[in-house]
């Protein structure tokens, strides 16, 4: 039988069946949604089985307006008609020239007012190895801070940034990289938690590189996430964040924020630096910069522009679409307020989801910004660590996004044990798709849980 998308079951299993024979063993998405999309609008994605989901991963946070927004398709058919070239590699274009416009308009004033712009490749990661070439350039330094649960990338330096363990074990270091304790209340570092913990994180970070026998050379840059993404969605006090300003100011080391998956509205603002008030010497962006289209960028002040030409190139920087979308994108974010409608539908849903915790104890934290938020499962009947926190419970967790999914919700994991929820809606959520998103969510924890024995995992 012929469904109304055109594509047969038949076509669709034969459609995974390929990909799964040809593709790499590296594959990661496919693996936990094995969904052929041929549709999207907005929040909804339609299989070629016929069925609709709602999209709470969004691209993993690219797309800030949702599929196929049609201010991003006008942009896209307005270029297309024009006749530009889709390809030109960093030449200057009518169409660069108005995203730089836009992102310009977009930042602090306190850090657009002084800042350049570099056009990398099209991947965050990209855009992180050369953030790092740029300040062991203006520096003359190599090494770098960076935190646990930190994500940044998989290519080589920013994969060596990165926290976790599991994708930085088969590989041979590709840098020296000094790693500090970011702050995260439920599984503190220090074991006490709350204001206390980040306090602490900033004691040590200033103590470690005061200290002529702690063993870390002055480095060509600190990088850290304001709200770590993959690490687990959890959003750094906004006190810590100024104290590692301080810090490095003092010390004359070049601050990296990256906000490849912060940027564009998501936690409330336009970026995620202004909750904090802090003008870094960095910003690494990608993602929702793009309109749905890959696209990256280094943004940096200029006292840091000492490039000689073709230090950091790429084939594929003037992607021409990608500008004309994101430019788009970024207007439509500011015009309509989205940024500040993130932060009250975020606020909503997080308040819903902490609410649940008295009758779900596998919800061990709720935690988040704007529509950046994350549910930390946990096995509540091992015993707590010193902080009160119980072990994180994955496989409580996969079952979790297996039910949401056969609930028709697309939502993914992360965090140190892939045991944390991730919810990334586009900025253009409903109040009714938050509802239902939330009703679904609440669905498949309460079955989850209730499949799991008392004292233990299945």
């Amino acid at each position: 039988m012929t469904l109304a998308t055109g594509v047969s079951p038949d076509t669709r299993d034969a459609v995974l069946h390929r990909q799964n024979a040809r593709e790499s063993a590296a594959r990661t998405y496919a693996r936990s949604f094995p969904i052929v999309p041929v549709r999207a609008d907005g929040m909804t994605v339609e299989g070629a089985d016929g069925r609709r989901y709602l999209d709470c991963l969004s691209g993993a946070g690219t797309l800030a307006l949702g599929h196929n927004h049609p201010v991003v398709l006008d942009a896209v058919r307005r270029t297309l008609d024009s006749g530009a070239p889709l390809h030109v590699l960093d030449l200057a274009t009518r169409e660069k020239d108005d995203f730089t416009d836009a992102l310009f308009a977009s930042l602090p004033p306190a850090f657009a007012d002084h800042a350049k712009v570099h056009f990398c490749g099209p991947a965050g990661t990209d855009a992180v190895e050369a953030a790092l070439k740029l300040t062991q350039t203006a520096t003359g330094r190599r090494g770098v801070l960076a935190f646990t649960g930190a994500y940044h990338g998989m290519t080589a330096g920013a994969l060596a940034a990165t926290g976790s363990v599991a994708v930085k074990q088969p590989l041979p270091s590709a840098g020296e990289v000094t790693r500090l304790p970011y702050p995260y209340a439920y599984r503190c570092p220090f074991g006490v938690g709350g204001d206390r913990g980040a306090e602490l994180s900033a004691a040590y970070v200033e103590r470690l590189l005061d200290d002529p026998s702690g063993g870390v050379l002055p480095p060509a840059a600190m990088i850290l996430e304001a709200v770590q993404g993959e690490g687990g969605v959890i959003p750094a006090p906004d006190a810590w964040l100024r104290a590692m300003r301080r810090i490095t100011a003092e010390r004359g080391i070049p601050l990296i924020v990256d906000e490849v998956q912060t940027g564009a509205g998501r936690t409330g603002t336009m970026w995620a630096v202004e909750h904090s008030g802090i003008v870094p010497d960095v910003i690494v962006a990608s993602k929702a910069i793009g309109g749905s289209l890959p696209l990256a960028v280094v943004l940096y002040h200029e006292d840091y522009d000492g490039w000689r030409p073709g230090a950091h190139t790429g084939t594929f920087r003037g992607n021409t679409l990608a500008m004309a979308a994101g430019a788009a994108t970024l207007r439509h974010v500011a015009d309509a307020g989205l940024a500040a409608r993130a932060a009250l539908v975020g606020a909503r849903m997080t308040a819903r989801l902490d609410a649940l915790r008295g009758a779900l104890p596998v919800i061990g934290d709720v935690r988040g910004r704007g529509l950046m938020i994350g549910v930390e499962l946990v096995d509540p009947a091992a015993a707590p660590d010193a902080g009160g926190a119980h072990p994180a419970d994955p496989a409580l967790a996969a079952r979790v996004r297996e039910g949401c999914l056969a609930r028709g919700l697309i939502v993914e994991l992360g965090g140190r044990h892939d045991a944390v929820l991730r919810l990334l809606p586009p900025l253009t959520i409903t109040d009714e798709q938050a509802e239902t998103v939330l009703d679904r969510v609440t669905d498949a924890i309460a079955e989850a849980a209730a499949a799991t024995p008392e004292g233990g995992r299945p």
